[in-house]
């Protein structure tokens, strides 16, 4: 990451319906132990000062002043210019709050707003995900190198974020890798998140359980699933099964696009050994013309890097030198396209954190 060695500090926050947790960063680097507030979500009031307290107490146990103010918030929001629509587990933001608008005003400082989607892919692309994977290719004299990242997040919801050689997509309308709301493969009427969230872990295994209404969590039914737990086992694999099944269909769609490395976070990624088999199935799988031609789903090799095995073959050169027509000279042919896929090994919340940060720093930068 290119602020490893910056004495500048961003104010952080994670921003909850139940809790706000506030932080500060400093060369890639908490520098204060993280503490949460209520958020106080049901009165404006009351969220405000929530808001301005947290970020006091962060002011009076830094070294010196802080330079910005960079978070992840839930949308519906226009983040470019800090306002938050509204959200259901936010009903006091009915109608539109301007809090970017609001903290600068208070704080005096640059204030940034993002989705946690965004922020996550963020801090993989410049300090987790990508450049471990480069720094791999590296170690083995590959001449390779990653410069795109898809970044997803499974939990409460389906989010997602890209980054295009380092730069964060935000889309026109502050869209840009929204991935929650792609029509779902298994059921073409609903969006993607329905099957890929932490209620469809629910209420799958509750349908192929014969259940209704029951308070299981998706630790649970993986729980069930591993044999620690009574209950369904079969409805519980098939629970995150479908949810792989969901989650490859969309990423296949979007990496064909994006093309670049995979890296998965949020708290459902505990449940991979259950739904990576089929999510991968899908980005493996074929699709037919009319004329009975058959195309692989994507047109690199997907390999999933958290098996040693892959990531070896992931590693591997097999470039061949091409001779140039009248000529003596040979030019280097990449004949295998390869991409891989892995969870988070930051961690979601660092993640985001330090895509948080790192975006208050470019744009500070650009400034």
């Amino acid at each position: 990451m290119g602020y490893v060695n910056d004495n500048r500090i961003v104010m952080t926050l994670d921003a909850g319906g139940t809790n706000f947790v506030f932080s500060a960063i400093q060369a890639g680097e908490e520098i204060i132990e993280p503490f949460s507030v209520s958020s106080c979500s049901y009165d404006l009031k009351s969220c405000l000062n929530s808001l301005l307290g947290g970020f006091r107490k962060v002011c009076s146990l830094l070294p010196q002043d802080p330079v910005a103010i960079s978070f992840a918030f839930p949308g519906p929001a226009d983040y470019e210019n800090g306002v938050i629509g509204d959200l259901p587990n936010f009903p006091s933001f009915r109608g539109g709050i301007a809090l970017k608008a609001f903290l600068e005003e208070k704080f005096c400082i640059p204030v940034y707003i993002n989705n946690d989607g965004n922020l996550f892919a963020y801090g993989e692309a410049l300090a987790g995900a990508l450049p471990y994977v480069n720094s791999c290719l590296e170690s083995v004299g590959s001449n390779r190198r990653y410069k795109n990242l898809l970044g997803i997040t499974f939990g409460t919801g389906f989010g997602a974020g890209v980054v295009i050689d380092k730069v964060l997509l935000s889309g026109d309308n502050g869209c840009g890798g929204d991935v929650w709301l792609v029509r779902n493969g298994c059921y073409p009427n609903m969006i993607a998140e329905e099957s890929v969230s932490i209620r469809a872990v629910k209420r799958v295994y509750e349908r192929f359980a014969g259940l209704e209404g029951s308070d299981l969590t998706p630790k649970d039914i993986f729980e069930i699933a591993d044999g620690k737990m009574g209950g369904n086992k079969n409805a519980a694999v098939k629970s995150f099964q479908e949810f792989g099944k969901v989650a490859g269909m969309t990423i296949a769609g979007a990496l064909n696009i994006v093309d670049g490395i995979v890296v998965l976070g949020g708290g459902i990624t505990g449940a991979a050994k259950y739904f990576m088999p089929s999510l991968l199935e899908e980005l493996r799988g074929n699709l037919f013309s009319f004329s009975g031609d058959s195309f692989p789903v994507l047109q690199m090799d997907i390999f999933d890097l958290s098996n040693k095995r892959e990531f070896d073959s992931f590693l591997s050169d097999e470039d061949e030198l091409i001779k140039v027509p009248d000529s003596d000279r040979y030019i280097p042919y990449r004949k295998v396209k390869k991409t891989g896929i892995l969870v988070s090994s930051l961690g979601t919340s660092k993640a985001i954190a330090l895509g948080a940060y790192t975006f208050a720093l470019t744009q500070l930068d650009k400034s």
